[in-house]
């Protein structure tokens, strides 16, 4: 495997949290952000594979990889829309003596964290609806407005209701908060255990299915047509469900990467903490306002959709604080990002800044992220005993 380098940079700054994730030499980034259709990705990490001196024909298709890489396309599917799937056997697949040619167990978390981190980069990037730069293919151009196009004035009737009726969501979503804080009842582990399930088993349709992805994206995946399916579709026996208590980052997660690859988990840690607590103390038109309550519902129920449970949570908060239209964005960006749309994106939160839309976003993508590695790192775990 080729030497990588991974550079991780936060500064917050007016409402925006700014971060890149480098990495020069590894073309798995690349066959990671096709999974997602995403040619934002695909693109930028292309040229840079190329720019580092990478070989063009890989990125033909995955007939022109080396062995080595191509024998990653089952975890990269698995990591891209079901992580609960994995397990030690795919670990030892790569990594045992007998496989050919084999992967150390320091490379494969690499690879794993590289491909993990793309995935939910693609979520961040059709969360935001960014398109390719203009010097790529399908890059976004400024055009004038349309003849005779007249923008809506907020003063118009339907726009002054949808003003009134974005600003009455806020101040019921600001006094469920200060309940929420307030709320002294405990309930018994059984009802939280029911809560769970109940958020868990909700059936939340997701945007409209695009059509077939790009030819590109094709040359670049295996089995293309295997997507992301409900942790456990209504009616049907579900996996196992992961409990925070027998594994988490913290507890775990966090000291397998570290001793693998030493100051990898410090690095990812830091990425965590950062984009959890990251907060301006604002909400809408609100100041000095305590978002934690918020935050910590998106970020579970985001586990919630891939199977984590928090034994010492309690799941009703997140259909107290997440409104429908909130629950299909999060969940079309963190379970199937290249079917998000704008409608969606301007369906919630209708009176809050952009910033904060994108905010949500990040806590999206890193809930992903750490939802995704933690499935991974569990196989691991169980293949070292």
């Amino acid at each position: 495997m080729h030497s990588s380098n991974i550079r991780l940079h936060f500064q917050g700054k007016d409402g925006c949290v700014y971060f890149s994730i480098i990495s020069w030499y590894f073309p798995g980034v690349f066959q990671a952000a096709a999974r997602h259709h995403c040619s934002y990705k695909v693109q930028q990490h292309s040229t840079a594979f190329l720019e580092a001196g990478g070989e063009e024909s890989w990125l033909s298709g995955l007939e022109h990889a080396p062995t080595k890489l191509r024998g990653l396309q089952t975890l990269n599917k698995l990591l891209a829309h079901r992580p609960w799937l994995i397990t030690q056997q795919h670990i030892q697949d790569l990594v045992c003596a007998g496989a050919e040619p084999r992967w150390s167990l320091a490379e494969l978390i690499h690879a794993v964290i590289l491909m993990a981190h793309t995935h939910s980069l693609c979520s961040f990037v059709w969360g935001c609806g960014l398109n390719p730069e203009p010097d790529h293919i399908g890059g976004y151009t400024f055009h004038p407005p349309s003849p005779g196009h007249i923008p809506r004035s907020p003063a118009h009737e339907d726009g002054r209701q949808e003003l009134l009726d974005g600003a009455v969501e806020v101040e019921v979503l600001m006094k469920r908060m200060v309940e929420l804080q307030q709320q002294e009842e405990e309930y018994t582990q059984e009802e939280m255990v029911t809560r769970f399930e109940r958020q868990r088993s909700e059936s939340i349709p997701t945007a409209v299915v695009r059509g077939a992805p790009p030819e590109l994206m094709l040359y670049l995946v295996e089995e293309p047509e295997f997507r992301y399916e409900d942790f456990a579709p209504r009616g049907e026996q579900s996996p196992p469900i992961m409990r925070a208590q027998d594994y988490s980052w913290e507890d775990h997660g966090f000291s397998l990467v570290q001793r693998l690859l030493p100051d990898m988990g410090q690095f990812l840690d830091e990425e965590f903490q950062v984009v959890s607590n990251l907060t301006y103390h604002r909400m809408a038109m609100h100041e000095g306002v305590d978002t934690y309550t918020l935050r910590k519902a998106l970020w579970n129920y985001i586990h919630c959709l891939y199977g984590i449970r928090y034994d010492d949570y309690d799941y009703g908060s997140v259909n107290v604080l997440l409104e429908r239209a909130l629950k299909v964005f999060v969940k079309t960006m963190a379970c199937h990002p290249e079917q998000t749309t704008a409608h969606i994106y301007h369906a919630f939160w209708r009176h809050f800044r952009h910033s904060e839309k994108v905010h949500a976003n990040l806590i999206v993508m890193e809930a992903r992220l750490q939802a995704a590695l933690l499935y991974t790192l569990r196989a691991i775990t169980y293949y070292m005993r």
